[in-house]
């Protein structure tokens, strides 16, 4: 018989954490979490690029269960990071409950209970299942022509070879998103000439990042109330941007400081500023911020190529005006495939359904939580979740409000199983989608990865993440059905 338990938790990263910890205090501790790595961290054990950082302010990208008073800049670096969540499962005792080396490849719910199978052929039958798996996890290396062929090193920045040497090489980067602006100023010094071949201008804006002093770190540990009053302070400092995102033609006071960032870093190259000025209303993809990302590429050996890239030679990249650029390493910056790595799996719900058929047209949820048809199951970071605005740490957090609360729906009623119902998911995601194609994402004049194949925005909540937490802050047994 397969090893059984009441909850499986799938991935370690904040929401896999965040999950067995609230699990624990409310007193359900036969929960089991699947680790697919042979350590924990999630996103951040994965991105190990040079320059890799966080750019939401530490002391908001933590859990309020777990403060912590000694980051030492105001965004933390990936290392620091990495190391809070290990200290989040030494502090709750979580490690003798995870499973490393343990890939979920599908899960099948049998009237009563999931089964779920694991790449190495064995398997697991648990009441729930809770996939806190995330959304930038499976990095998205574009089709290119040609790209087998190259003799060089080629890898994706979530996957850094670190035994390549850049140092005197030839750099070709491939995209222009979060991860490149901060790969790019840290080893273009060290590289011969880095080409970034950019498909699309990012909005940049400062970063205010900083240290943080040790006299701050000790205020924060020693004045009650001290660390709690910064972190509301950026929390209404993060939310007061909401209503700009909503109504896109307020984004034109963020722009004109975007645009002001522009003139002074590229003064004297008006040529260099014309190509890395977007063409779309600010918002409308992911604002980046970077203090080096301007003046890397305006050193003497970075170029900026904004023609189409048409293939990949043994010997390098040729752009569609036929021109072939040199290079002995090619770097990918160019994001992850957002919101299908659950839809991947064999995740079969009631009635046989697949998780890939009912996604067929993209994918949606309830409250980015709970998908109709798959009872007990929870997804963490689900669908329409994102935010362009603040903490990720924040949604999880509510979620996992929902989540509990939901569990204690079952058991009050002695049910087995709570399931949506689909008439409350089509209505709650026709109100999303809605609200979604008025604001900055779907308004903007931009294509991006916020937007499925069907320009539909499967991404992002639109909206304060307080409305958010008080949507999810109990189960509303009127939008679901309880499973005898």
């Amino acid at each position: 018989m397969a090893e059984q338990v009441d909850t499986l938790i799938v991935g370690s990263g904040f929401a896999g954490l965040g999950a067995a910890v609230r699990l624990d205090e409310a007193g359900r501790r036969d929960w089991l979490m699947l680790e697919k790595a042979d350590t924990l961290g999630g996103t951040w054990r994965d991105n190990v690029y040079p320059g890799c950082a966080c750019d939401v302010e530490s002391h908001l990208y933590s859990f309020s269960f777990f403060p912590n008073d000694e980051w030492t800049r105001t965004f933390a670096r990936q290392s620091e990071i990495r190391s809070y969540l290990e200290d989040v499962a030494d502090h709750f005792r979580l490690r003798d409950r995870i499973r490393f080396g343990a890939h979920v490849t599908g899960a099948e719910w049998d009237g009563a209970a999931w089964d779920v199978t694991l790449a190495d052929g064995s398997a697991l039958r648990a009441r729930y299942v809770v996939f806190g798996t995330g959304a930038l996890h499976e990095p998205a290396v574009p089709e290119i022509e040609g790209l087998e062929r190259f003799a060089g090193a080629a890898f994706h920045s979530a996957q850094w070879d670190h035994t390549v040497d850049l140092r005197g090489k030839r750099v070709a980067v491939i995209g222009t998103g979060a991860s490149a602006i901060q790969f790019v100023p840290a080893v273009a010094p060290e590289t011969a000439h880095l080409t970034l071949f950019q498909r699309t201008a990012p909005w940049v804006l400062p970063k205010p990042d900083r240290p943080i002093r040790e006299r701050t770190r000790r205020a924060f540990r020693r004045v009650p109330g001290l660390r709690r009053a910064y972190r509301t302070a950026l929390y209404w400092r993060h939310e007061a941007l909401v209503v700009g995102f909503l109504h896109p033609k307020i984004m034109s006071v963020v722009e004109r400081a975007a645009r002001l960032y522009l003139r002074r870093a590229f003064a004297g190259d008006p040529e260099l500023r014309r190509a890395v000025t977007p063409d779309f209303t600010i918002g409308c993809k992911r604002i980046l911020m970077s203090n080096d990302y301007y003046p890397a590429l305006r050193r003497d050996d970075v170029t900026v190529e904004t023609a189409g890239i048409a293939r990949i030679t043994e010997r390098g990249v040729v752009t569609t005006d036929g021109v072939e650029h040199p290079c002995d390493v090619i770097v990918f910056g160019t994001g992850f495939r957002v919101g299908d790595g659950m839809s991947r799996m064999a995740i079969t719900g009631r009635d046989g359904v697949k998780l890939a058929d009912a996604w067929r047209d993209g994918p949606q949820a309830y409250h980015g939580t709970t998908v109709a048809g798959f009872p007990n199951l929870f997804t963490l970071v689900g669908p329409n979740t994102g935010l362009g605005h603040s903490s990720m740490v924040l949604m999880i957090e509510s979620q996992l409000n929902y989540v509990l609360d939901a569990m204690a729906l079952v058991d009050r009623n002695r049910a087995v199983a709570i399931d949506t119902r689909a008439d409350a998911q089509d209505a709650h995601n026709a109100e999303l989608q809605e609200r979604l194609g008025s604001a900055v994402w779907g308004a903007g004049g931009c294509a991006s990865w916020y937007l499925d194949e069907n320009g539909r925005n499967r991404t992002l909540w639109p909206g304060y993440t307080f409305t958010f937490r008080n949507r999810t802050r109990r189960a509303d047994p009127a939008a679901h059905e309880l499973v005898a």
